[in-house]
């Protein structure tokens, strides 16, 4: 599985380290940080003041930032660049028809997901959004260890990958019963490499689970997770995994033929 974009070796006269920079600089923007000066824009993304706003005006001028002279901020623009790639890409496409079948035999939002990097992001997607904190909409972006599909993804991709992705994290509590323990972390990818499915509650929001089971495609290449969320009420975990496990391996063994 790529997990992240291919570093193979490029020729030092291919490398465009302007596009790098701009690139990197787009990315600083988030939730907790919608307006930055060129200032606290180039502290986060290891540039000058100077060519932080160099860079910050040319994306202003191609429409991708907003300014008010003083603070830069993204725009919708910034929208073409996930759309090009859902447009595009074959995977998001190719799953609809069977996140759609998860949905209605399980009555319960479905979801595919790819790891890129700490997070898992959400590719596809079936079924109404719920008043959760998370959304999950096409293109969020969760920290891998909080969501069954990351910890399927990560313990399916084995040791040799989750320990240098647990040693470069810093776990974030989003709720009580959110692990932050790297040894419990560590068991709990060791369960789902071997059983292939992982089952989470209340990991990112409170009075919701997860169950996901492993994606493959038909050459055996791990591609992502397949998943479905749903309101913990008065069901136990054990009667949660009996009525939507099987579904979601029926459906990703019927997956693993087409993809």
């Amino acid at each position: 599985m790529q997990t992240t974009p291919q570093a193979a070796a490029l020729e030092r006269r291919d490398w465009i380290a302007g596009l790098e920079k701009g690139l990197s600089i787009m990315q600083v923007f988030d939730s907790d940080h919608p307006r930055l000066t060129a200032s606290q824009a180039g502290q986060r993304c290891g540039l000058t003041r100077t060519a932080a706003r160099r860079h910050l005006l040319t994306l202003a001028h191609l429409g991708y930032v907003a300014s008010d002279g003083k603070l830069f901020w993204l725009t919708p623009r910034v929208l073409r660049l996930s759309h090009a790639y859902l447009d595009s890409a074959r995977l998001p496409r190719a799953v609809q028809p069977y996140l759609q079948r998860v949905m209605a035999g399980t009555g319960e939002s479905s979801y595919v997901a790819v790891l890129d990097e700490n997070d898992v992001v959400y590719l596809a997607r079936s079924g109404t959004l719920r008043h959760t904190h998370s959304g999950y909409t096409l293109g969020s972006r969760v920290q891998a260890h909080v969501t069954a599909a990351g910890i399927v993804i990560l313990g399916m991709l084995g040791p040799a990958h989750w320990n240098p992705w647990l040693e470069r994290q810093t776990l974030r509590p989003y709720t009580v019963h959110t692990l932050t323990d790297k040894e419990r972390l560590r068991a709990c990818f060791e369960q789902a490499r071997l059983q292939g499915w992982f089952i989470s509650d209340q990991q990112l929001e409170l009075n919701f689970r997860g169950v996901s089971v492993a994606l493959y495609d038909h050459k055996d290449q791990l591609l992502g997770a397949l998943s479905v969320t749903m309101p913990i009420n008065n069901e136990s975990p054990d009667t949660a995994v009996k009525r939507v496990l099987p579904v979601l391996q029926e459906t990703a063994r019927s997956m693993r033929l087409l993809l």
